[in-house]
């Protein structure tokens, strides 16, 4: 299949990209507007037929092949290395497994902050690549070490099994969570930095940007692959070290490939994050908390002169906002954002707090993800794997998992997008919040699929003592595949859209925030079912627990999310409808706003 025919996944991750190369422009003044100038390796300004281009961003996509194949390769296979070696329980295992995945997600954040604050994308790409490298061999030496791995179990019958000790865990935690500061860091960074080897005021180039980003999630979905079948059947049959070792060789690798295109780089200055700009407004807010709001908008600074329409929500964030004794402030004081902000600040802002009840609802579509590779590994642990004479490892079951991805990607933009359109008699067919409802729905359908396998699974085991085959498993793979292709794009195009002109770069962020708190929240569930369970639901043996029972919860809170969700879109008015698409719109409602306050204030002198 040819890398441009993977479907709206990909077209939302160059859009994510374009908005993001819009907002670089838009961050800076015209004053410094040279610092978005495309540099060489020296600070000069680039040739750009000596830099850039496909030579440039190919050695990038290595890279983020390389990410992928060490995070999936570890993240998909890890709990059978930490029940079945390490003797953790189910619970133990599932959760360090979306700890740290959680984790992950989450320092992707700190990564572009650095990146877009102080370092720059090449070396925030090296350092963290670096920082991954050391990670994956710290892993590969804690499980390849006998001293760091307690004594196999007893083989007397009895199945006396000796629990990893603090100092086993502590090796390895360090590992998993080094790694997921790399390949966070990575993962915020790659995409973009790939994008800046293109001149997008360059027709030919623009056009290379587009299949660059094409390309770029081929080689994640080629990464994956990768991982989820070579990798994980070598540190199945083969060792651990073997298969984490050639992660940490790829790393390395990749590493060496990027430092050897240092010349070939296009470079951009660090032109600050969006991150700054919200914390700045709130603690500003809270500063003047104490201060009057003012009677009219117009005293607040930058009102005349707002790209944003004010707005009258959130009111206690336009304080940010607030001069306080105007007669001590400076012409160069109201400039200062760290002493006041501006309306438009405050108001770009107000948008992005607006998200977070969408942006809430969206966190347990990624609870359920987490199961396909904590406790839906476990079941194919137990179950029948053998195909003919070949056994397949229970961690490559994520392979139907990333096939329906890719599947349902396609048959989105080319089958139910279509069809949707002539229903809905709208040009998009399906509209962000639309396509994360549907994602929602298939994810609580996932786990009624997969409480209802579970429960046949063990009492064909108790009862009869017959293994059911483990591809029994693949529907509940199969759906959350699909769900993803769903809400993945849905909730991408939906932060990309929403956000502010100004803080695009945000959207990336507030996407992989909802995945890291829907991992955070697996293992909050998986350690509040224990103690409420009293350890009964998710016991060690599966045979013995009632795993169905925390499918069918999960399902439950999936069902009132999902209602949740309904009423929260239904009221959410999409920002194209409530602000408009062009510039001079905006100037137009501010000055609305203008005159109507004016209107006021002379009917109040009159009477």
């Amino acid at each position: 299949m040819h890398p441009s025919d993977y479907g709206s996944r990909s077209l939302f991750v160059i859009l994510a990209a374009r908005h993001e190369y819009k907002s670089q422009h838009e961050l800076v003044s015209s004053a410094d507007n040279d610092s978005d100038i495309a540099l060489d390796c020296k600070g000069n300004p680039a040739d750009k037929s000596k830099t850039g281009g496909w030579l440039a961003a190919g050695l990038i996509l290595v890279t983020e092949l390389s990410e992928r194949i060490c995070v999936i390769g570890i993240s998909m296979n890890l709990v059978t290395y930490l029940h079945g070696i390490l003797h953790l329980t189910a619970s133990e295992s599932a959760n360090i497994v979306t700890n740290f995945m959680g984790c992950l997600n989450m320092l992707a954040l700190f990564g572009g902050f650095l990146a877009d604050a102080r370092l720059g994308r090449y070396w925030a790409i090296i350092l963290f690549a670096s920082i991954c490298a050391v990670g994956v061999s710290f892993l590969t030496l804690a499980t390849t070490i006998p001293s760091l791995r307690p004594p196999p179990c007893d083989d007397d019958g009895k199945q006396i099994c000796i629990k990893a000790n603090t100092s086993q865990l502590l090796m390895l935690n360090i590992a998993l969570y080094t790694i997921a500061l790399g390949a966070g860091g990575i993962k915020s960074n790659v995409s973009g930095f790939g994008s800046d080897q293109f001149d997008k005021s360059n027709p030919k180039e623009e056009k290379a940007m587009v299949y660059f980003f094409n390309r770029f999630y081929f080689g994640i979905s080629l990464g994956s692959l990768f991982a989820v079948t070579v990798l994980v059947y070598i540190q199945d049959n083969v060792g651990r070290g073997w298969g984490y070792g050639i992660s940490g060789g790829t790393m390395v690798l990749a590493l060496i490939l990027l430092l050897s295109g240092t010349s070939f780089y296009r470079y951009k200055k660090p032109q600050g994050s969006p991150l700054t700009i919200i914390w700045r407004v709130l603690a500003l807010a809270w500063k003047n908390r104490k201060l009057n709001h003012p009677e009219d908008p117009s005293f607040l600074n930058g009102y005349n002169s707002s790209k944003v329409p004010y707005t009258a929500r959130f009111r206690r964030l336009d304080k940010a906002a607030l001069v306080g004794d105007d007669s001590k402030f400076t012409d160069v004081d109201r400039s200062n954002p760290w002493i006041v902000s501006t309306v438009t600040q405050v108001e770009e802002v107000k948008m992005v707090i607006k998200l977070i009840p969408i942006w809430s609802t969206g966190i347990l579509f990624w609870t359920v993800y987490s199961q396909m590779n904590t406790f839906s590994i476990e079941q194919a642990t137990i179950m029948d794997r053998k195909v003919g004479n070949f056994e397949m490892p229970a961690g490559s079951f994520a392979f139907f998992l990333f096939m329906s991805i890719l599947l349902f990607t396609s048959i989105n933009e080319r089958v139910i997008v279509r069809i949707a359109r002539k229903i809905t008699h709208d040009p998009k067919g399906l509209r962000s919040l639309q396509r994360i409802g549907i994602g929602l729905v298939l994810s609580v359908v996932a786990m009624v699929v997969s409480a209802i396998c579970e429960k046949k699974r063990r009492e064909m085991q108790v009862n009869q003592n017959i293994k059911m085959n483990s591809f029994w498993l693949v529907p509940q793979f199969f759906l959350v595949g699909a769900g993803e292709a769903f809400a993945y794009v849905g909730q991408l195009e939906f932060f990309i859209t929403e956000a502010p002109e100004r803080m695009k770069s945000m959207s990336t962020g507030l996407f992989l925030s909802t995945l890291s708190m829907g991992f955070f929240v697996s293992s909050m569930l998986v350690s509040l079912t224990n103690m409420l369970s009293h350890g009964t639901w998710l016991k060690s043996n599966l045979d013995q627990a009632k795993l169905e029972n925390f499918y069918w919860m999960v399902a439950i809170l999936g069902v009132f999310n999902f209602l949740a969700f309904l009423i929260l879109a239904s009221r959410h008015e999409y920002k194209t409808h409530h602000y408009g698409e062009s510039s001079s719109g905006r100037e137009e409602e501010i000055e609305a706003q203008k005159e109507g306050k004016d209107q006021s204030v002379k009917g109040k002198e009159e009477a």
